[in-house]
């Protein structure tokens, strides 16, 4: 009995961790499908970050948040976790870390693609 109540609580687990909710979903836009966070924010890349790795600094976070994590996320699948330079957890798509916009205003603002040839809305 033991043993039964073990293994369907492993089913279980596995069951639930494989409809984990992904940090982030594709909308569809003009641009075509893009990614944004729970709330409908576009993400957007930087050209200047590493793979993996953000090279976006305090000052340059203050335009461009980045894309915390919740403090006990899971990386999985094309999504990884890397530490922005406030120290905090943020999520990358394919190796490009993640980040907001503080001149998009409402869900499905856009006006960060392009802004310095550097950034680009998250594909």
């Amino acid at each position: 009995m033991k043993t039964l109540i073990v293994s369907m609580g492993l089913l279980a687990a596995t069951v639930f961790s494989a409809f984990a909710a992904e940090p982030a979903k594709m909308v569809d836009t003009k641009m075509g499908k893009i990614l944004a966070n729970a709330k409908g924010m576009t993400l957007y890349t930087f050209d200047k970050d590493a793979m993996g790795k953000s090279n976006c600094d305090d000052a340059c976070l203050k335009k461009w948040p980045a894309f915390h994590a919740a403090a006990k996320a899971k990386a999985e699948g094309e999504w990884s976790l890397g530490k922005a330079a406030d120290g905090k957890e943020m999520w990358a798509y394919q190796g490009k870390p993640l980040y907001t916009f503080a001149g998009d205003k409402k869900p499905g603002d856009m006006t960060g693609d392009g802004v310095g040839g550097v950034w680009h809305v998250a594909k």
